[in-house]
């Protein structure tokens, strides 16, 4: 269907080599997007490349520290030499620290923050001129049910994406005459490694999370594939400041 085609469209997806960004990464690629993959892990690059392109899909890997100005902008230059432009960006790169809100040192608080919504904003702002050069595109943030709920070992995370939340908002409402589209996508609990990690620290917190899930199951990464498709494409042109939970049902339940 024509409105969610993106071929000729490159999309930059910041920690695309695994996870969540993975699965997103593969829905762009199956609708015929060219994925730039940025991030640090360079093996997990290649590897992330290699199944884009088993799919059919144009695709490169960049490096790129998230935390750092010049690297970002680094990483959106060669995205554009490269592949001659850049139309849709999605912010997924991310990390968490698990520790009771007091135990938490200033870095730790600042490695997170820096990382999950600094991060955001330094690639948006390097990829703004880029999208309003070729007459707008698409920005995803991807935040997280705890942008909505608190999370008992997860302050500095919560934070971090309750912000991104309101940066994308911000963001939506100065660059929507530029015919940007910027929106965030709340993920559920989704079967990745970092919450294999929660599941193995928490007894019992695996049963809880189904329980409490309509869908009577965690997610996996490719059910963020049609969300990231839809949000990147034509489809979403007059969608703009919305923030779109993929949680099976669970922000529904009491």
């Amino acid at each position: 269907m024509r409105l969610f085609d993106l071929t000729g469209k490159v999309a930059i997806v910041t920690g695309g080599n695994r996870g969540i960004g993975l699965g997103m990464a593969r829905g762009l690629a199956e609708a015929g997007a060219t994925v730039v993959v940025a991030a640090r892990d360079a093996e997990q690059g290649a590897a992330a490349v290699a199944e884009l392109r088993s799919l059919g899909a144009e695709a490169g890997f960049v490096p790129v520290d998230v935390t750092s100005q010049a690297s970002v902008d680094a990483m959106v230059a060669a995205a554009v030499d490269t592949h001659g432009g850049v139309h849709v960006l999605v912010n997924n790169a991310g990390i968490a620290i698990r520790k009771a809100p007091q135990e938490y040192t200033l870095d730790e608080w600042r490695q997170v923050m820096d990382t999950n919504l600094t991060s955001a904003f330094l690639c948006s702002q390097a990829v703004y001129p880029h999208l309003k050069a070729v007459g707008g595109g698409k920005i995803i943030n991807i935040g997280s049910m705890l942008s909505v709920f608190g999370g008992t070992f997860s302050a500095p995370y919560s934070a971090s994406k309750g912000g991104l939340v309101q940066l994308t908002k911000s963001l939506a409402t100065s660059w929507g005459r530029d015919n940007i589209q910027v929106n965030a996508v709340l993920p559920g609990w989704i079967d990745t490694d970092l919450t294999r990690a929660t599941r193995a620290q928490f007894p019992g917190f695996d049963e809880r999370i189904t329980d409490r899930t309509p869908m009577g199951r965690w997610g996996r990464i490719d059910d963020l594939a049609g969300v990231a498709v839809f949000l990147a494409s034509d489809a979403s042109d007059f969608v703009t400041g919305a923030s779109i939970a993929v949680d099976g049902g669970y922000s529904v339940q009491a």
